[in-house]
């Protein structure tokens, strides 16, 4: 056995064991940039929470690539001198390679995302993936049914998880489990009918690992504490921190401090939305439970 990512790294199993045991879920903040990264990296230190850093593929792309990202998040660590437990998690991987090339480039944790494929395609390829990742004690994550929504051009109508695909892909062994819960990507329309409680439990019960839910950005908070009761160990979340980093920016462009103190530099223009996203996630990790629980 060996591990390509740094000491300091974690794989996400621990975390989302812990939390399924005490009745809360860690959350899964995704990373677009330098300043997001850190900027919840310092949250979570500063409260004393772990954390799971999710990269898209495609903000994986965004940022310049897999080493990148990986890289990036590691020297921050060293840097910050980050002790809270945090893992870097590959979100939505398509494909087996996506999922290899991450784990090669030092991510602790890797998504294979086979809801789209038939079931026992799915199967097939999650179980490649868990077998490379045992190589070097990555956690993975799988899914059935899919979430709705579009993230990275992946979309989804949001088909429930049916409960015995649930039990079939945890017995291959993985450490985490997502299905279509009712769950959307994105921003949730006015005539969304809410989270299937009903199929959540049957999964949970049927499947008995620690569950994601994806989509977590703008389900009222009483869902949230709902499904977490039910097995939701993990929440993702993408869009609120995008949304708070947007409103805060546009305000300081808004009222002309761009113009002020030379307020066009980065480091300036920048860090309204970088408190902005440290602030959603006090706030959510507060809903969640898993605040100070590093």
């Amino acid at each position: 056995m060996s591990k390509k990512y740094s000491n300091r790294l974690v794989n996400a199993t621990e975390m989302v064991n812990n939390a399924k045991k005490k009745k809360y879920a860690v959350g899964h903040f995704n990373i677009n940039n330098l300043e997001w990264t850190k900027a919840l990296l310092e949250a979570a230190q500063s409260s004393k929470t772990p954390i799971i850093i999710g990269a898209s593929e495609g903000a994986i792309k965004y940022m310049g690539g897999y080493k990148v990202v990986a890289q990036m998040t590691n020297a921050l660590l060293e840097e910050l001198d980050i002790n809270v437990p945090v893992a870097l998690h590959l979100d939505h991987g398509q494909s087996v390679e996506s999922a290899k090339k991450a784990i090669d480039a030092g991510f602790s944790s890797v998504m294979f995302d086979g809801s789209h494929l038939g079931f026992e395609e799915n199967m097939q390829k999650t179980n490649e993936v868990l077998e490379y990742a045992k190589l070097h004690e990555v956690s993975v994550e799988a899914e059935i049914g899919s979430i709705g929504g579009e993230e990275d051009g992946v979309i989804g109508d949001g088909e429930l998880g049916d409960p015995e695909e649930a039990k079939q892909i945890t017995d291959l062994g993985i450490n985490i489990l997502a299905a279509g819960i009712g769950n959307i990507h994105g921003q949730y329309p006015e005539n969304w009918k809410g989270l299937s409680f009903d199929t959540l439990e049957k999964i949970s019960k049927a499947a008995n690992k620690p569950m994601v839910l994806h989509g977590g950005s703008g389900i009222p908070q009483e869902q949230v504490k709902k499904a977490i009761k039910l097995g939701i160990s993990k929440i993702n979340v993408n869009t609120e921190c995008q949304l708070a980093f947007a409103e805060a920016t546009k305000k300081y462009v808004q009222e002309g401090k761009v113009d002020i103190n030379k307020g066009f530099d980065p480091r300036k223009l920048l860090q309204p939305g970088a408190q902005a996203i440290k602030d959603t996630f006090d706030e959510l990790t507060n809903w969640f439970g898993c605040k100070g629980k590093a």
